[in-house]
């Protein structure tokens, strides 16, 4: 029981140093166009997740904007984005695919806390549990690629 404790608690403080890390980083050293953030040929600008049914259960996966929306910026679109808003919120999902894959690492962490096949299942859990997050963004960013071409070709016409 102390090994599970311990494990949760571990997962429990990674997760809020991922969030605080994430406000902190500064959003310039995030490019949705360079790797790892750009689509991959085999994604298909996103196309590929639709295989998965992202449309169908992304809205049920916790929103951390939503739960804390004064220190987070708000993942829905106004009717008039600005092209820095668009831009903003590209970044912003190269930094929670960022941090969700650190998390998908340090979570492995539980197999030193917890030893033997207990702590390699929770590890795997949690991996496994922040899939969903990276998979979302990679679905997002062509789909906020593209609205922001659309604005910027508004905008010079």
């Amino acid at each position: 029981m102390k090994d599970l404790v311990r494990c949760l608690l571990y997962l429990a403080l990674i997760g809020i140093f991922g969030f605080v890390l994430g406000r902190l980083l500064p959003k310039s050293l995030f490019h949705g166009d360079r790797f790892p953030f750009r689509p991959f040929r085999w994604e298909r600008d996103g196309a590929v997740y639709n295989r998965l049914g992202v449309r169908k259960w992304k809205e049920k996966v916790p929103d951390m904007s939503v739960i804390l929306p004064k220190l987070m910026p708000s993942k829905k679109l106004p009717k008039e984005p600005s092209p820095a808003h668009i831009e903003l919120m590209i970044r912003e999902t190269c930094v929670a695919e960022w941090i969700h894959g650190l998390l998908c690492v340090l979570g492995f962490g539980c197999v030193f806390l917890w030893k033997g096949a207990w702590g390699w299942i929770a590890s795997v859990l949690y991996f496994l549990g922040n899939i969903p997050d990276i998979i979302i963004q990679r679905y997002n960013r062509p789909k906020l690629t593209r609205i922001l071409q659309r604005v910027r070709e508004r905008d010079y016409s």
